[in-house]
This record gives C-alpha cells, structure tokens and sequence, in this order.
C-alpha cells in the first residue's frame, strides 16, 4: 500500500489557539519561550524543531544540575562530555574513545529494531569522532523470564544486539543482563561503543568556516522515527504500541560502508566537522554543529535524498532514519569527497552551507520555511530544578535486619538457587549469538569479570565492562551509585587493568515525581565521589528518564560503562582457577550484609534493607594492591565478588577449567551470611604455591584484609566454614545448573 500523504498542517495561529505544542511535549511556559526568541509565533517545522531540541533526550532540562557535580576532567582526558563520546589518552599518541546508550523505548515496542538501530546510534558516535569502532558491549534489564511478554522481549532485543554488530562487523566483547520484576514493561537497552584513535585524528561537530558547504551523507529520509526523541522523553503506556513509527529500522551493511567512507576522508584530512544524525535526526546534527561554532546554518530541504514522495520539511527535520551524517568540507575538497563515497557506494549530497548570523534557516521549493536563532535551540533550553523528597520506603527499610531470617542450612541447595536465578546464571545463551571475535583482537572473551581487546601493533589493551545494579540504587541511591562505579572499576582492576574513566547511562522513572528525582540525585552524588576517589572521571554518557511502567518507576539504573589501560599483554589476567595445586585467597572483608542480594531475592524472595556499605579509600587501595599484585606476576586468577558474594565467585572460578577447590572459612558470621553476604571491596585470588608468599607479604604491606581459603584441586567445590561442612557438590553438577538456568526457562 502507498504511504498516504501528509494531512494539511496547522497554522501558527491554530497551534498556539488549541495548544497543539502540547501534543508535541512542549509546556505553556516554554512555548512562550519560543515566541519570545522567535519574535512571533512558530509555525508547524518550527515548533516541532523546537520540540525535539528541548526534549530530555536532547536537552536535558531536568537532568542537567545534577550532571554537573560529575568530575569531567583529569590528566588523560582529551575529550569530556559534550561531544559524540569521550577520549582519553592510552600513550604513544594513541586514544580511545567510547560512549554508552539508552534505546529503552523503542526496544520495549518493537525490541528487535529497537535495540538493533541502538547498537547502530553508538558505532556512528564512535566513528564520527574519528575513531575505528573495535568493540561493542551493552547493559539489559527486563522483567522475569517466567512472563511470556518479557521472554519475547528478552529474545528479540538479543537478537537485534547481534544482528546489527555481527553484519557491520563489530565484535560485541560484554555485558550484562540482570532480571526482575521492577523492569516489567519497560526493559532497559544500554549499548556501549568502544573504538581507537591517533590524537591527530580526533574530530569535532563544529559548523566552521563560513561559507563552507554542509552534506549529507547516508541512506535517503524517510518517515520512520519521527519524533523519536520525544518518544524516548515520555512514560511508556498501553497507547505506545501505536508509536511503532517512532522506532527506527537499521541496515547494518549500510552503516559499514558509511563507517568506511567517513573514516577514509577524515584519514585523508577532507572533513572540518561531522556528527551523526542520532536523536532528532538532521535538527539535532545541524543546529548542535552550528552552536558548537557560533555560526549559522543554511539547508536545503530540496536536496535532502528522500525515500518517500511529498515529505515535508517537519518530516525532513525531524526523521530519525538510520545511518546518516552530516558533516562540513573545504569548498575545495568537494570533489576528493563526493569521489570516496560514489566508490563506496554511499549516497552523498550537499544540502547546506555555513552562515555567520547564528540563525538556523531551512529552505524548501524556495521558500524560507523556517527561521531560527541557534543559540535559542542548543543552549537556551530552560532547566528545572525539580523537587526532591525522601521517600516512604527509604526510611521504612532503615530498621529492616536483613539477617533476621530462619538459618539456612542446606547451603548447597542455597547456591543452586542462587547460581539458577537468570541474573546470576551463564550469559552464554545471549554471548554465544554475538560475533566476538571478528577482526581477531579480543584477547578475553565475554564470560569474565571484563572484555579486552587488544590495540593493534602494540603490547597493550583496554579492558572494558559494563556495571551496574538497581536494587542496590533503589535501597540506597547514593551508596549504590558509589557501588557502581567500584565494582566496574574492580572488574576492570581484576584483568590486569588500570581504571581511566567512565561513561554513564542513567536510566530512571519520570524527574517529576518528587522520590524519583531525589534517587537521581543521591545516586549521581554517590557515583560523583566514587569517580574522584578512583579517578575516574565521566567522559560523556546518556540520560534515560521515564522509565516507568504501570505499577511504578523502574529501580533506578545507573549503568556505568568503564574502559582501563593493560599495560602489557602479559598482565591480562581472567577469574578461572588455572592449576591444581594454586593457593586461593581472599582479599577483604566480610560482614552481614544480605540487603539488596541475590540470596534475599531468589532464595528469600525480598528486595529490602540497606545494601552493603562501602569505603571508598579502602576500595582504591584494594583495587591498586590488586592490580600491583597482577603486574608482578603473583596471581593466576582475579575475580571480584558481586552477586551471590563469595560461594559464587568460588563456583564461577571453578566453571572455566572444571577444576575444583576445597577451602575452610573462619568467621564469627553465621554461615549461610559469611558465604552468600555481598561485603564490597573483595576480591578473590589464586596464586601458584611459590608465589603466595610474596602476595601475601605485599597484601601485608599495604594493610589490606585477606586469607588464605584451601586450595585448587579435584573436581567437586568443597566449602567448609570454621572447620565444618557448608557446600559440597560436583564442579559439573554445579555448572550444569548455572549453564542451563537461561535456556530452560525459554523453552518452558
């Protein structure tokens, strides 16, 4: 059937009369606003431009004064927030620059597209910095697999990660995927993007240079995710199904000789200034590179390829179609240029030029049909300092015991359930769906605490991950937020890699409830501190709000991506056990701590308390003696404890190479608390028997809690506590349950 042509649109007099603008997620307050900076009152492409531009998603209006307590510089930091992604220097005039995610909305309606065209956003993030894209990560929440709806989104999604990163030829390296009910209806989709650059490579999104000609780049416009970005910037309802035209639909083969082109003539010194057309399509791209250069632009809608008849100039503006850029050359490059993307077959058009009013000018079939100051656009968003309230269940959890339950004896039976809950369980049934090993540089495959990937003709590589874990934020939002940012931290220390900085994606219910903006604000200051006493600053990252589905808001969410610095390949270092014999140790301490637990919620079936508490300074100076431990050559294996604390992190360990451990543990903690308690700053070793002397002597030196557990060996996990029988099971039998938890609850 033919797309039916576009209705009549209204007048500027009918818009402003039945306060269309508010369809359009516009308020009284701001549309008066924008007749203030107009002068007059403004037409249909006008106020929709306008829209988009002060959406959340783009302008972060309710967001905006609690990002700024993040730190955002230090010594390693060529590139923070503000741009498409981050850079930070690795040495040798080499970079490496990343950027995390949301397509939370549109996954939850149309999951294969929705996550596909996500993974698609943040590769053109990458490259449009310059950079080559060499590894994909992401971070997914959703609902209980026990729900039918919630198993066809989980499907999907997954299957839209790999098919998009596996055709454009992407390793996707990590993860992560956590369960529970809070995600209900809305699951969240974080894509993260990692990629490599020379320092004289490094691009920018600037207008510059007037008089020089904007192009487009890229497959032809058409009127599939119009309005995306406002999409992302509302509450999800029953009436969502029908913004499936929101979504958009990738081509992954398209996007590869996109990436291709582009990278050639920035290699080649043609390009002033790109920026991929992301949220909010070629508004966005255009007046955010303008503003960025304090100049005009200039459109011509005419020029624009199209892929549908009779589109309009609202259309135009505001499409979201995939695998477009828009970028500014030298008048006399122009044929060096268009030469590269005729050869890689990529449609290549000038629609535009660089002006020195400041006014963002689009014209069409010869008229100026909309006229538009940029700095009104891009910087003169209002922003709402909304209000913040302590909710009810916060201080409520505050006198919950998180211990007071009915000992748990059968502590086998205990770690099965632990080990069998989806967000505890093998990942192998998604990473086995995605291509990571294409282009041959991953050196630690998906499965360990983090992914590393090697950087070409040299002895180093980045370790990267993804963390982050919602009950804890939902208990505590700022120790959770600090617990975020650690634990990426410590995944990435127990590689073999220094930490260097971060992106974020925070993903929450709407700002204008009073309890939700209040857990953004607790959890943005406790990942704040944690990034000043790791030094780790943000880079750049994302902001998801209006998550929410019909019961509540989800579990606040932040998700921190990491990426650190392997020195020499020679330190990479993963968490299976690797010899009989190595001595296992523990580095840390132990308390009771079971709030916000895997134990609590799969075996207890709670969500309650205060979650573990967390001293940053002994944080660093475990991570720093870990790491210090690793490029000494002390440690065969690292593996930090998270979910299901230590009788998981024992049962991982073994899984890799089948081989067994028998270890006694001596506390004052009852034992099913000592075993399953999530204590932060803890990480488990092994070390070969000639080595552990020298690991323990520096663990001394440094004052750093540890002990020495048993040993490697056999093939069954024997796990005593002060002497007496606690887990004894096979290492199979163990790994069995842990490996077909996903999978059977698919098929059932």
């Amino acid at each position: 059937m033919a797309q039916q042509l576009t209705a009549k649109e209204p007048t500027a007099e009918q818009i402003a009369e039945f306060k269309i603008y508010r369809e359009f997620g516009v308020s009284d307050y701001e549309y008066d606003l924008i007749c203030k900076y107009l002068g007059r009152k403004p037409n249909y492409t006008e106020i929709g431009v306008f829209s988009v531009m002060w959406s959340e998603h783009c302008a972060y209006k309710n967001s905006k004064p609690v990002l700024k307590k993040f730190p955002v510089s230090g010594p390693r930091v060529l590139m923070g927030p503000g741009e498409g992604a981050g850079i930070v220097d690795i040495g040798d005039n080499q970079a490496v620059v990343f950027k995390i995610e949301s397509h939370n909305h549109p996954s939850a309606v149309e999951p294969y597209q929705g996550a596909a065209t996500g993974v698609g956003g943040i590769i053109r993030d990458i490259f449009s910095m310059g950079a080559r894209p060499v590894a994909l990560l992401n971070s997914l929440r959703f609902g209980r697999l026990e729900n039918p709806r919630v198993k066809y989104l989980f499907e999907n999604v997954v299957a839209g990660i790999a098919g998009y990163g596996n055709c454009v030829g992407i390793p996707t390296v990590a993860g992560e995927v956590m369960f529970d009910e809070s995600y209900e209806g809305n699951p969240l989709v974080n894509a993260m993007c990692v990629g490599l650059i020379d320092h004289d490579k490094i691009q920018r999104g600037v207008a510059k240079g007037i008089g020089n000609p904007v192009f487009y780049v890229g497959p032809a416009t058409g009127r599939d995710g119009i309005h995306g970005a406002t999409f992302a910037s509302v509450e999800l309802t029953e009436e969502s199904e029908e913004k499936r035209s929101a979504v958009q639909v990738g081509d992954p083969f398209m996007e590869k000789l996109v990436m291709e082109a582009c990278l050639e003539a920035i290699n080649k010194g043609l390009i002033l200034g790109i920026q991929d057309m992301g949220a909010a399509g070629l508004t966005c791209s255009s007046s955010e590179m303008a503003a960025k250069a304090g100049n005009g632009l200039e459109l011509y809608l005419d020029e624009v390829p199209q892929r549908e008849e009779g589109m309009t100039p609202y259309e135009m503006m505001l499409s979201e179609s995939q695998e477009r850029m828009l970028f500014v050359i030298d008048p006399a490059n122009e044929e060096k240029v268009r030469e590269i993307f005729a050869r890689w077959g990529v449609p290549c058009a000038k629609v535009g030029k660089v002006t020195d009013d400041g006014r963002l000018r689009l014209y069409h079939k010869g008229e100026v049909v909309a006229d538009m100051p940029v700095k009104a656009l891009v910087d003169d968003c209002p922003v709402y300092h909304q209000k913040s309230e302590e909710p009810e269940y916060y201080r409520a959890f505050a006198s919950v015991d998180t211990t007071a339950f009915e000992e748990i004896k059968d502590l086998t039976g205990a770690l099965k359930q632990v080990l069998a809950s989806p967000s505890v369980a093998s990942k192998e049934w998604v990473y086995q769906q995605y291509d990571y090993m294409v282009r041959t540089s991953t050196v630690v495959r998906p499965g360990s605490d983090a992914a590393v990937v090697q950087v070409p003709g040299t002895r180093k590589a980045i370790a990267m991950t993804t963390d982050g874990n919602g009950r804890y934020v939902w208990l505590d939002p700022e120790v959770g937020g600090k617990i975020a940012v650690a634990e990426a931290a410590r995944n990435v220390v127990c590689s073999g890699a220094e930490p260097l900085a971060i992106t974020d994606n925070l993903n929450f219910g709407s700002p204008e409830k009073p309890h939700v903006y209040w857990q953004l604000e607790k959890a943005t200051d406790g990942m704040a501190e944690a990034c000043r006493a790791l030094g780790t600053p943000v880079v750049g990252g994302n902001v998801s709000l209006y998550n929410e589905n019909e019961q509540a808001a989800i579990y606040p969410t932040p998700v921190v991506g990491m990426v650190g610095l392997v020195r020499d390949l020679d330190h990479i270092t993963t968490q299976e056990f690797k010899r009989e014999g190595d001595a296992i140790v523990l580095v840390g301490e132990t308390y009771a701590e079971l709030g916000g637990s895997e134990l609590q919620y799969a075996v207890l079936g709670k969500t309650e308390g205060r979650p573990p508490k967390i001293d940053l300074e002994v944080e660093k100076r475990v991570q720093d003696a870990v790491l210090e431990a690793i490029r000494q050559g002390l440690v065969a294996s690292a593996h930090d404890l998270s979910e299901g604390g230590l009788a998981v992190a024992l049962a991982e360990s073994c899984f890799g190479r089948g081989l067994g451990a028998a270890v006694n543990v001596e506390t004052s903690l009852r034992p099913d608390v000592a075993l399953f308690s999530e204590s932060q700053s803890r990480v488990l070793l092994s070390a070969p028997p000639e080595k552990v002397d020298a690991l323990l002597g520096l663990l001394a030196e440094r004052g750093i809690a540890h002990a020495v557990l048993g040993k490697v060996g056999g093939s069954d996990l024997v796990v005593k506590v002060n002497g007496r029988e606690g887990i004894a099971a096979p290492v199979a039998e163990l790994r069995k349950v842990w490996k077909d938890a996903i999978p059977c609850l698919l098929k059932n």
